[in-house]
């Protein structure tokens, strides 16, 4: 039996799913899990990009001791990070993470040399201070002068295993660097910013290139060899292969860290519209392009959780929000989700009610009280961002996808429904590396094509419908 190995990395843990085709399905089993999360130091906030690798090696090691050999290997992680490699292909400084504050002012600085309403014009991407192109700004001229090339995390992680080195199309097209119509590095925003030109040599390829074969230290330490492909290596991107859609005016939604909300489309909308409303384009499978709004998701429930020293599951939080709105006084308070604001507060639970109060609510009485005004406003925000999808696309949607681990939350789900007036579908859980799974069975021909990928998964994968209620 040929099978696949995904590596789903996201900021909060990773893990390695083994995937084969067998009977008109997908098939799915997990090997290994581990934790992730940014860490202190010097007054940053840094990624133990070593420990990863380590971890990565470990789950491909599991592979083979259950007695798997891959036909191949694909890494996915959240967008926009990267490590800068010198002349010898060691990591120049410390890789921060992008939450880390060292941006701040960088998008000022840029607008002396190219105004951002010209910047989308060519790129597309919505402004973020996280942006890569504010990050690499940021970087030390040392070290801009020392490295000789750029990689985003999972392109280095692919490094790490081949020793080849590929930008892909979907994590470049998270940088702010990349020209929306040419998918190609736009060399002109290079210049604008300072940023060297042979840091990105080459121009990204398409999610399923085989990048090379593991090399010989990594054969010994796993135990096999297999081919390193470059999947959707941006983790949405792989989660958006891996929607089963119902028909072409779905909304899809990748519900993790971060909630990405949007539609899959052929050309890129750039114009003064689509910006002033917030949405980034992306790339997606096949060169398309996803339109998203980026929207603060489970991040702040996993902020929430850990400062409660982790009391509680998600369920149970889930649970507190929900019995929060049976009792005869809910409290009602809601605030802007997309406010960053919420990036990396010194306290996710003080700067929650900071917003409530700003938005004119009294502050909560206790943990439930809270959670129930972040459930709704998550839905709130979803409901703003289909309002402004529609105008922008000028299409009615019919219903919402979401895939990922948010996709789990029943209590989230329901709000969806209920806030959007929209039937929602929820699932694959798994979604993210169910895509990079499949970018990797399409190479090697186990799979014809995305298409029946979905008709696959639609058949063979639990969706649960989540209809809106009248009686709310």
């Amino acid at each position: 039996m040929k099978t696949y190995l995904a590596v789903d990395i996201g900021a909060s843990g990773g893990r390695h799913m083994l995937g084969w085709v067998q009977d008109g399905h997908i098939h799915t089993e997990e090997i290994y899990r581990f934790e992730n999360g940014m860490q202190q130091k010097d007054g940053q906030l840094l990624w133990d990009v070593e420990r990863l690798v380590k971890e990565i090696i470990t789950g491909m090691q599991r592979a083979g001791q259950a007695g798997h050999r891959p036909v191949s290997v694909g890494i996915d992680t959240w967008g926009v990070d990267f490590a800068l490699l010198d002349a010898q292909g060691n990591v120049v400084g410390d890789t921060v993470a992008y939450r880390d504050s060292r941006t701040d002012g960088m998008d000022t600085k840029l607008e002396q040399t190219l105004p951002f309403r010209d910047l989308y014009a060519r790129t597309g991407t919505a402004k973020q201070p996280f942006n890569t192109l504010y990050q690499l700004m940021a970087v030390p001229r040392a070290d801009i002068e020392k490295a000789q090339r750029c990689l985003l995390l999972p392109e280095y992680f692919a490094y790490r295993l081949c020793g080849v080195m590929g930008s892909e199309y979907t994590i470049a097209s998270t940088t702010a660097l990349l020209n929306a119509q040419t998918r190609d590095w736009d060399r002109e925003v290079l210049r604008a910013a300072g940023i060297p030109d042979r840091l990105f040599p080459q121009k990204p390829v398409l999610p399923g290139t085989v990048l090379g074969r593991l090399t010989p230290k990594v054969q010994a330490q796993v135990g096999y060899d297999c081919d390193v492909v470059l999947p959707a290596a941006h983790d949405t991107g792989s989660a958006f292969i891996a929607i089963p859609a119902r028909d072409d005016h779905a909304v899809y939604l990748s519900s993790g860290t971060w909630s990405l909300l949007g539609v899959e489309l052929d050309q890129p909308l750039t114009d003064p519209k689509a910006s002033d409303a917030g949405f980034t384009n992306e790339g997606a499978y096949l060169g398309r392009i996803r339109l998203l709004k980026n929207i603060m998701g489970m991040w702040i429930l996993q902020s929430i959780r850990r400062e409660n020293n982790k009391a509680f599951s998600y369920d149970e939080m889930a649970d507190m929000a929900q019995r929060a709105g049976q009792t005869d006084n809910p409290y009602p308070g809601l605030f802007d989700v997309a406010d960053n604001r919420f990036m990396a507060p010194d306290n996710m639970t003080d700067e929650i009610k900071r917003a409530l109060q700003d938005a004119g609510f009294a502050a909560p009485r206790d943990l439930s009280g809270l959670l129930r005004a972040v459930y709704r406003s998550l839905a709130e925000g979803y409901r703003v961002a289909i309002r402004d999808l529609e105008a922008v696309t000028g299409t009615a949607f019919t219903s919402i996808n979401i895939v990922g681990g948010g996709s789990r939350d029943q209590v989230l789900n329901q709000m969806t429904a209920d806030a959007l007036n929209l039937p929602v579908y929820a699932g694959p859980a798994e979604g993210t590396a169910l895509g990079n799974l499949i970018c990797q069975m399409i190479a090697a021909g186990d799979v014809k094509n995305q298409q029946q990928a979905r008709d696959m998964l639609r058949k063979g994968t639990n969706v649960k419908e989540y209809l809106p209620r009248t009686d709310r």
